[in-house]
């Protein structure tokens, strides 16, 4: 093909020789034959202009820059008195590129690969663009282990001087990874090293994760981890000699051999510290954790310098720099590591920007924000208010960015990116409860109401079982400091009944105001008061417990009640932490004087712990303990404590757990204590992390009545364990589970498929 090109570019000076060959001054420069491209674009890659004087040696170059532009398959130059005429044939342009046979790869997704190459519809053909292609195409199905691909590209010409390119595509078989063998090892097993590698030879879960396909940058990356095992257990000379991949004539099973020389462990002679300290040496030594005697540890290094560069942004130096150099006495197999401090200037924070917020107020994020603008630069600070503003439940990200301000040593500015959520819903509808049966609901919730940050409800809910209206609002930030307030009323009718409980109906009526206080930036107080009235009406088959409560106690009651609690918050998302824990405190009573006099107390708990980047272990406990006082018999019916579905205890029916009355329907306790442990993952496959959880668990616990048993009796314990999901719809965090109990009593109602609506792992 070049060669041809060649033949008609000498040709074309032939053949222009006798016309130019005594030479002339171009007056007019005239361009035919074109189709799409204009004679502007020409005229701006000729080396020649009017008033040029042209002969035989200047033509080459005529000819030779347009041909480098890559439009024309022909030029030839002509003389029509004193103007040049410049003759061409364009190249075709590309009218369509189309794809048959891909499966594994998509049609925009092949194409947006030749578009990131330059190859595109609209661009100009010639046919190198096929080889370009052709290569291109192999390397994404490479990519996707499928290397036996057979690539087949038809050129149709078209009307206009264009051209389409139909790719016929047989992708053939994957190819899967065979084997992986590390030789050389001694020290330790083949299947320890394997085991923290992404590559695998497949498992049950390959199908989704793919992770028995072979891939260069993930080879890579398990290359890096190999070399950290051994790193950071003191083969501080261990090397990767070689790597072999190989693939079967068949193109179906590939090979990995990895070649490695360990060498010998290196123990940490001397731990020193070296450079501008900024402050005493011995607040340093806590934040490096090594040993002398022990084995060299590269992670261990890296992290104490990572601690200790943190300790210096605290104090303000955000550009700080930790070096850790080791000094290896090969003799007797010891290093010797020197941190070495420099701290740089101390930055100052110079503005605050926030962006993203379109309905959100700046001023609901910077009240959250424990860095302030003109003050000291501090990490812990900064991390700190991150945590705040993603705490807040108003962003689904929160993002910071620390860049130094342009022309000045020592100010940075911090750049707040905000993805903004739904904070409001309005909901009307019919649905299903599994607890309530088919339930009619409307509600406008807002909780970030205006952007102003306050909370404003409006409930309208009505089942077979539960009528429930309610007004509400709660300004979190009433006062600077961050004390909050704010006020309820509602009214609830709750049949017992349709419940599937002891056989009575309560009629509430509540209106009530209560108070926050921070007391640090984890730990909250609250505080409230309430009149509280109750009408009591038992149904149309009471048990004997409740016939004895209507005639000890009556049927109508008001109370002021007072209400307590203490709420520790350090988890690093509301919505799927991965750290931190999550406290409440709570307590209730009716003040002297009330027409019931009692008084409830619960404690929970919930951790979480990260073990890998996606592994998650959570546990959570729950007691509660209540009773009556100053005359009143027992415990209110309506305030017991229940136990068993999706919030308590998996694979029993709600409220289904504790003590029953004469008829064997649920009639609750004054004890209450559930726990859980769970393991949380991400879904293996597709990048839903943000949006979709997913658990193993084990679930215990018993509700039980002090006026008959014991206060603690390990054989009222009911135990499940199964799996379950939560997904963050669009209408709520739906939670759905499948559990199988053990250890069930006989009068327990088993209920494994179970879901909900607004709550998650």
């Amino acid at each position: 093909m070049r060669a041809r090109l060649w033949w008609v570019f000498l040709l074309g000076l032939v053949l222009s020789a006798p016309t130019l060959a005594d030479g002339f001054r171009v007056a007019d420069i005239r361009v035919e034959g074109l189709q799409r491209i204009t004679a502007g674009t020409v005229f701006n890659y000729l080396p020649v202009k009017p008033g040029d004087e042209i002969d035989f040696d200047r033509t080459s170059d005529i000819v030779r820059a347009l041909y480098k532009t890559g439009f024309f398959k022909d030029v030839r130059l002509e003389k029509a008195g004193d103007v040049l005429v410049v003759v061409v044939t364009e190249r075709p342009a590309i009218s369509e590129i189309s794809f048959s046979g891909n499966k594994s790869i998509e049609t925009e997704a092949l194409k947006q690969g030749l578009k990131d190459i330059g190859l595109a519809e609209g661009r100009t053909f010639d046919r190198s663009v096929l080889e370009r292609i052709e290569q291109e195409l192999e390397r994404q199905y490479f990519n996707q282990g499928k290397y036996g691909v057979d690539l087949t590209a038809t050129v149709t010409p078209l009307e206009r001087n264009r051209v389409s390119i139909d790719i016929d595509v047989v992708e053939g078989a994957t190819a899967l990874i065979k084997q992986i063998n590390i030789v050389g090892n001694k020290a330790f097993d083949e299947e320890d090293l394997l085991d923290d590698f992404e590559l695998s030879t497949g498992g049950w879960l390959s199908r989704f994760t793919r992770d028995n396909q072979y891939s260069r940058p993930k080879l890579s990356g398990d290359l890096e981890t190999l070399r950290s095992y051994y790193l950071d257990r003191g083969y501080i000379n261990f090397n990767i000699d070689s790597t072999q991949v190989t693939i079967t004539p068949d193109k179906k099973d590939i090979y990995i051999t990895i070649n490695v020389t360990e060498g010998d462990v290196y123990k940490i002679s001397d731990i020193r510290l070296a450079g501008d300290l900024v402050s005493e040496t011995e607040s340093y030594f806590p934040l490096i954790h090594l040993r002398r005697g022990q084995p060299f540890d590269r992670k261990a290094i890296v992290e104490s310098s990572d601690r200790v560069s943190a300790k210096l942004s605290d104090l303000g130096f955000a550009f700080a720099n930790v070096n850790s150099i080791p000094e290896i006495d090969e003799d007797n197999k010891t290093v010797a590591i020197t941190f070495f401090v420099d701290p740089g200037s101390r930055a100052y924070v110079r503005r605050i920007n926030i962006r993203g917020n379109e309905r959100t107020r700046d001023e609901v994020i910077r009240r959250e924000f424990r860095q302030m603008e003109s003050a000291w630069f501090s990490g812990e600070k900064l991390k700190l208010s991150r945590e705040r503003a993603q705490r807040t439940g108003y962003f689904e990200s929160v993002n910071v960015e620390t860049p130094t301000v342009q022309g000045s040593g020592d100010e940075v500015d911090i750049n707040v990116a905000v993805v903004e959520k739904p904070s409001g819903s309005l909901l009307a509808g019919v649905g299903f409860s599994q607890s309530d049966g088919v339930v009619v609901n409307a509600s406008i919730n807002q909780d970030n109401f205006a952007g102003t940050g306050k909370k404003v409800s409006l409930v309208l809910k009505t089942s077979s079982a539960n009528q429930h209206y309610q007004v509400s609002y709660t300004n979190p930030y009433y006062t600077v400091d961050g004390i909050s307030r704010g006020f309820d009323l509602s009214f609830r009718s709750i049949d017992f009944d349709d419940l599937d409980t002891a056989d009575y109906k309560t009629d509430d009526l509540i209106a009530g105001v209560n108070f926050g206080i921070p007391l640090s930036e984890f730990n909250r107080f609250g505080f409230g008061l309430s009149l509280h009235h109750i009408d009591f009406e038992v149904g149309n088959e009471p048990s004997e417990e409740v016939l004895a409560f209507e005639e000890l106690e009556g049927n109508s009651f008001l109370n002021l009640e007072t209400m307590l609690n203490w709420r520790h918050d350090s988890r690093d998302s509301a919505i799927f932490p991965k750290t931190g824990s999550l406290q409440s405190l709570r307590g209730e009573a009716s003040i002297p004087g009330s027409d019931f006099k009692y008084f409830k107390v619960s404690y929970e708990h919930r951790r979480y712990w990260k073990l890998t980047q996606d592994l998650i272990v959570s546990a959570r406990g729950e007691v509660g303990y209540g009773d009556a006082y100053g005359g009143s018999s027992e415990l209110p019916l309506w305030e017991k404590f229940y136990a068993g579905g999706p919030r308590t205890l998996r694979g029993y029916k709600a409220r289904s757990i504790g003590p029953r009355d004469s008829q064997g329907d649920p009639i609750g306790g004054n004890v209450l204590y559930t726990g859980s442990f769970e393991l949380l993952f991400p879904p293996p496959f597709g990048d839903v992390s943000e949006a979709i959880r997913l658990a193993t668990f084990v679930d215990f616990g018993s509700v039980i009545d002090t006026d008959r048993d014991d206060i603690f009796e390990t054989s009222e314990l009911r135990y499940s364990t199964g799996f379950g999901f939560s997904w963050l719809s669009p209408l709520g965090a739906l939670t759905v589970s499948y559990a199988v109990p053990f250890r069930a009593d006989n009068q327990d109602e088993e209920e494994e498929f179970q879901f909900s609506l607004g709550t998650t792992f």
